[in-house]
């Protein structure tokens, strides 16, 4: 250390900051240069590596859109058309079943109430049931009109759940 002390003492305070400006102006110039360097080699390359993405990306977004929306509907209509299947053998099915004359009559028997010759009919009706309307304020069947009891029958049979 002191033979650095000496070496430094020997020069003079301006010859010191001439020298140690000359170090810095070279390690600062040294450093610009690696980062000149580094930004020329890539800058270029970078920029035309976006370029082309952003080429590609824009090129392809609506076609991919377009792809999906596609394979959405196609998945839609291949669903309607399994329901569409099986309603079809569903429906094929109840053919079947209604070509056959004790099904019919079956049928006939228990919505119609139709009797063979010689059958005498019974109808049950519900005692809570006719209270239940007068609560409601409506009339009962025989007090209505008939054509308020037809059409009440063909709303009840528009509607098969009931």
């Amino acid at each position: 250390m002191a033979g650095n002390r000496d070496r430094f003492s020997t020069f003079s305070t301006a010859t010191r900051l001439k020298q140690l400006g000359e170090r810095t102006a070279a390690h600062v110039y040294r450093s610009q240069s690696r980062r000149h360097v580094r930004r020329s080699r890539l800058t270029g390359r970078a920029a035309l590596l976006v370029l082309v993405l952003c080429t590609l990306v824009v090129a392809l977004a609506y076609p991919m859109r377009q792809y999906v929306s596609q394979r959405s509907e196609i998945a839609d209509q291949q669903r309607a058309a399994d329901d569409a299947r099986k309603r079809l053998d569903q429906l094929r099915d109840e053919k079947a079943r209604w070509q056959d004359p004790a099904y019919a009559e079956q049928q006939a028997r228990r919505h119609l109430h139709f009797l063979r010759p010689g059958e005498v009919g019974y109808i049950m009706t519900d005692p809570g049931a006719g209270a239940a309307e007068h609560r409601r304020g409506g009339q009962s069947g025989s007090d209505r009109p008939w054509y308020s009891n037809v059409w009440d029958g063909v709303d009840k049979a528009d509607r098969p759940g009931e």
